[in-house]
């Protein structure tokens, strides 16, 4: 009975001894859980969109599905960290949360490794008041909209579930922020982007860019970091009207550098340069007096510029569009768009020019003209235009000659060829001279007729008397017409009157001019003198004292008779 109730109470003792050993351990076991503290756990169901997660705690937590990144891939067995928030709450559970987890390694391995100004990688999650908002390593950081862009403000939603760099611009531990700029993060990235680009630059390259903007002088290509120009003239060899001819914002193209400044960042690109220049064999390919269509591409008073082909253009001037026709502008003639035959009068490769003809198409008619009528040749004509020094006689159609006021008469002064002719008056006239390539033809009335100067000195030899009457007063004599058209010269000093001693002049030359002295008797003393002893028209005597056949002159006196 005493070894019975011995045992009975051994028994005892060793059960009491395991409880108080297992509640030690239990005790330990709930002490060596913190909360706020990350720990590992294990997933041991999943029912109602939650996770039951065992942390080897007394009880176990619950973790809602979504805060798994791939919820449906979640299964019984997985292994999950967690933040213990709290170790029991009003059901008895544990509180715990993958997310906060996250966030808190998250803070960890960016701040091992980042600081503010370094960049780094975030995905935009979504769009809040005044910004965005960027999950960076688990953490969430806060993108204002001033930041986003280089420029301005654009679509923020465009870019939500985007991965971007983003620099840091602040962080407050104590309250778990943190601010990022996207904006400063492509500042860096273009700047290093730059930067290697100018150090790889190097003339003639040939790069890859993309139409960044559009102006009236050119277009601004982007090149990755940095802006060339492509001049509207190095587009194309041929003519472009304005640069959004050839390129378009956005559109990709190989450029070649043409030149480049490292300390401006200028740098001037070529898209014409890629393609072969026209102009390299254009004398082995339109040498002189090849035959060509052309389209005209600009009309300018000058002339026409007709393109040969893309990138080759010639000029016609406005004195070879016509053998015949003088137009003010080659509009009177050309308009732009129309194709036209032409003749290459030369070509300079080195100068990139193009002389152009369009009337050598046609024959010549000035050529088959004088080839018809040789000098000597007389012919009629009407005369069409009368100037200063002579007047203009159409011949045929399109051909005018010049009769020169000096051919208008052997022995007349004429001043201006209005004196002897109208606009409107058909004459006849003589050929004197050709020249079909200049196109003028000289004419001479005068040459019609024998010239009377030939046996004047025969007709009219030293000592004649003649009978005239006056024609003209001049400052150094009188002009007396001795016989139709021919006029002979009284000097002063053959005239019979004493000059007032207020108007004695100097020497006198042969031609009746004083050195110095003009030859205009317009408020002349000395005219107004001899107009109040001589009138135009009086008859007078006169005798010969000279004549020079050379100069074609008669000096006559009236002193002597």
């Amino acid at each position: 009975m005493l070894d019975t109730f011995s045992t009975t109470q051994g028994a005892d003792s060793q059960a009491v001894l395991d409880r108080e050993e297992l509640a030690k351990y239990y005790e330990e076991s709930i002490k060596s859980f913190k909360e706020g503290e990350i720990v590992q756990g294990r997933v041991i169901a999943l029912r109602g969109g939650q996770a039951t997660i065992d942390i080897g705690y007394k009880s176990e937590g619950m973790v809602d599905l979504s805060e798994f990144d791939e919820p449906a891939s979640v299964k019984v067995g997985d292994p999950v960290e967690v933040l213990l928030e709290s170790v029991e709450n009003e059901d008895g559970l544990v509180v715990l949360s993958k997310r906060k987890a996250e966030r808190v390694k998250g803070w960890e391995r960016l701040f091992e490794k980042s600081g503010e100004g370094d960049m780094v990688d975030g995905r935009i999650a979504r769009k809040v008041k005044g910004g965005l908002m960027v999950d960076v390593e688990g953490v969430e950081a806060f993108l204002p909209a001033s930041q986003v862009f280089l420029r301005g403000f654009g679509n923020l939603d465009a870019l939500v579930g985007q991965v971007a760099k983003v620099t840091i611009l602040k962080v407050n531990k104590a309250r778990k922020n943190i601010v990022v700029s996207r904006k400063e993060a492509l500042i860096k990235e273009r700047d290093s982007l730059r930067q290697k680009l100018i150090e790889e630059l190097e003339i003639g390259q040939v790069r890859q860019g993309v139409v960044k903007n559009i102006t009236d002088f050119g277009a601004f290509i982007s090149l990755g970091g940095v802006d060339g120009l492509l001049h509207i003239t190095d587009m194309s060899w041929g003519r472009v009207g304005h640069p959004s001819e050839v390129v378009s914002v956005g559109q990709k193209l190989d450029v070649m550098v043409l030149g480049f400044d490292r300390e401006s960042l200028k740098i001037s690109l070529g898209l014409k340069q890629l393609q072969p220049n026209p102009w390299d064999k254009v004398e082995e390919k339109y040498p002189v007096g090849t035959r060509i269509e052309g389209r005209v591409v600009s009309l300018m008073p000058y002339g026409a510029f007709v393109e040969l082909e893309k990138g080759l253009e010639g000029l016609v001037h406005v004195s070879e569009l016509s053998w015949t026709r003088r137009p003010a502008h080659p509009n009177e003639m050309l308009k732009e768009g129309q194709v036209v035959p032409c003749v290459v009068l030369s070509a300079d490769r080195e100068n990139q020019k193009i002389a152009l003809g369009i009337k050598q198409t046609e024959p010549n008619p000035w050529e088959a003209f004088v080839a018809a009528h040789p000098i000597g040749s007389q012919v009629t004509g009407k005369v069409q235009h009368l100037t200063d020094y002579g007047a203009f006689v159409n011949l045929a159609e399109g051909i005018d000659g010049l009769l020169h006021v000096q051919d208008l008469s052997w022995t007349r002064r004429v001043g201006h060829p209005s004196e002897l002719l109208n606009k409107g008056d058909e004459i006849q006239v003589q050929i004197i001279s050709a020249d079909p390539a200049n196109q003028k033809v000289g004419l001479s009335l005068k040459a019609l007729t024998e010239d009377p100067w030939a046996g004047m000195a025969d007709r009219y030899p030293a000592g004649t008397l003649v009978d005239g009457k006056v024609t003209k007063i001049a400052g150094f004599g009188l002009f007396i017409e001795i016989e139709k058209d021919l006029d002979g010269l009284a000097h002063l000093s053959e005239l019979p009157v004493k000059l007032p001693a207020n108007l004695k002049k100097g020497r006198r030359g042969e031609d009746g001019v004083e050195e110095g002295a003009s030859s205009d008797s317009s408020a002349d003393p000395v005219v107004e003198f001899l107009e109040r002893q001589y009138k135009v028209g009086d008859p007078i005597q006169a005798r010969v004292i000279r004549v020079d056949t050379d100069q074609r002159r008669i000096a006559l006196s009236l002193k002597r008779v």
